[in-house]
């Protein structure tokens, strides 16, 4: 038996109950997990406010975890009991102190790696590794715009980006997120309360525009991040925090040869052998320390509901993690 956080109808923080629940021997191709951190991403809360139907209920949240082989079951033989692992699923129940699983889904956690930084960067680190190198190859040089900068995958953005040599401007809400953003790297931010977000791209860009837009936040941004883009640019929507872009007449694209993509990071986590590849990519930037993470905000398993109300009142500056 283990303890998990089990949803028995779409609600608010209070729906997050902890139950106790049976978890059981590894059937052939699984182990039995023990989790020592839980990541909570704003996906967490889609899915528990019914806004993303996509969990079965009664059933336990969570996509990305950091934890520690229990036992094996026959078949495996990539793991051993004892093994630090991590995993990213869509198919949820990972708030719980342990869980079966498949075994395929696991990727090593490197020693040098902490349970925390992993479970912190992994999901985020993987979803920033295929923005930037699968659907859309950024060049050093290169003008992007990064919507929402200071949030958790926009730090991770600006500071892969700033790496491979791109120039970025970023879009923030107020002074203390534009230092949040300048210290991961933006070189220009606009207070996109304050300002005209895509008057400023073009004097930054001497009225060219950006190559790519990266954009989370959705409706309320959608508009400025295309009319940000020079010709043949790319609109890379990959969120919408702010809630779903609404219909649009593709002829708007024709103005500037411009394109619009809607990535999921699941369908590029689909393939093992790909998978595995962006794994090492993230583990690779965090050892060698040009990928970093801000040190996590905790909270016991029990408290998931009270790490929903952060996340939702403060967004996901600090990351949050559950432990178990």
């Amino acid at each position: 038996m283990a303890n998990a956080i089990v949803i028995e109808a779409y609600g608010g923080p209070e729906v997050l109950a902890v139950q106790e629940v049976t978890v059981g021997a590894p059937a052939v191709g699984q182990v039995r997990l023990r989790h020592t951190r839980i990541g909570v991403n704003f996906h967490d809360v889609y899915v528990r406010s019914g806004l993303y139907k996509t969990l079965s209920l009664p059933g336990t949240p969570g996509i990305e975890a950091v934890g520690v082989v229990v036992e094996c079951g026959s078949g495996v033989t990539r793991w051993k009991p004892g093994d630090r692992v991590a995993y990213v699923t869509g198919t949820y129940g990972v708030y719980a102190e342990e869980r079966l699983i498949d075994a395929s889904l696991l990727e090593g956690v490197p020693a040098s790696v902490s349970d925390d930084v992993a479970a912190s960067a992994l999901l985020r680190g993987l979803t920033v590794e295929m923005l930037l190198g699968r659907v859309h190859h950024v060049n050093a040089g290169d003008w992007i715009l990064v919507q929402a900068a200071a949030g958790g995958v926009g730090q991770l953005l600006c500071r892969w980006a700033s790496h491979l040599g791109a120039r970025i401007i970023g879009t923030v809400l107020g002074e203390e997120q534009a230092a949040v953003a300048s210290a991961a790297g933006c070189h220009l931010t606009v207070d996109a309360r304050t300002e005209d977000v895509v008057q400023r791209v073009r004097e930054a860009t001497g009225g060219t525009g950006v190559a790519v837009a990266y954009d989370g936040v959705g409706k309320e941004s959608f508009s400025a991040s295309l009319d940000a883009l020079d010709y043949c640019g790319h609109l890379v929507n990959f969120g919408q925090a702010s809630g779903p872009v609404p219909p649009f007449e593709i002829a708007r694209l024709a103005a500037r040869s411009s394109t619009v993509s809607r990535p999921i990071i699941f369908h590029y986590l689909r393939d093992a052998a790909q998978r595995g590849a962006m794994a090492a990519n993230v583990f690779d930037a965090l050892e060698s320390g040009w990928l970093t993470v801000n040190p996590p905000r905790t909270f016991a398993l029990a408290d998931a509901a009270e790490a929903h109300r952060v996340i939702e009142s403060s967004g996901a500056t600090t990351p949050l993690l559950l432990v178990p």
